[in-house]
């Protein structure tokens, strides 16, 4: 397909875009990392930092930011002016399958299978998936947490009494989770002692 005259051709990743291009809060904030670099390594003075702190923070289009670069580095300033290319997503935050079973992980502990259904989880879905075996463990060792807790706490009086307000945190985490593990991110429960690996 033919590009249409007229039509500014969109940078790549790592390509540094027209100088009349308008700059974003993240072209400059990666042009003051380098003047602060600059300054660190005793390139620049105070005096100088602070100038070209301004002007990089006022810098309106990649013509502006330019000259800062070009003074620090030279015949090198166009490459490192150009912002790094945005890492890859990981693979397995691509399929909502794998996120779901992550989170069930964390869900089915709430619904009465607290240590058996993140152990098969672990030993099913998390051959197959990196995910779902990492949220399948953290909640497994999660779980032999509150059982040992549970256990200890029901030779005192105080512990008994401790015992239900357990259970709800245990509840609470276990939601919290579960949101998380659907949200693509990892999760840590606290005061959890991790035997499984």
């Amino acid at each position: 397909m033919a590009i249409m005259a007229g039509v500014p051709k969109i940078p790549g990743p790592g390509e540094v875009p027209p100088a009349h291009l308008r700059v974003t809060h993240q072209d400059r904030e990666h042009v003051v990392e380098h003047v602060k670099a600059a300054y660190a390594d005793g390139r620049l003075d105070k005096l100088e930092f602070d100038d070209r702190l301004e002007q990089a923070m006022t810098a309106r289009t990649h013509g502006d930011l330019m000259p800062i670069m070009t003074e620090l580095y030279g015949s090198q300033a166009v490459e490192r002016l150009a912002p790094p290319p945005a890492p890859a997503r990981p693979a397995h935050a691509t399929e909502s399958n794998e996120r779901l079973g992550a989170a069930l992980g964390h869900f089915l502990p709430i619904i009465g299978f607290p240590i058996i259904g993140p152990l098969i989880l672990m030993l099913t879905g998390g051959k197959t998936s990196p995910y779902i075996r990492s949220h399948a463990v953290e909640a497994l060792n999660f779980q032999l947490t509150v059982m040992g807790a549970s256990v200890l706490l029901t030779f005192t009086v105080i512990g008994m009494v401790l015992l239900p307000f357990l259970w709800v945190a245990a509840m609470v985490l276990g939601i919290v989770a579960g949101v998380t593990a659907l949200s693509e991110d990892q999760y840590r429960y606290p005061m959890t002692v991790r035997l499984v690996k």
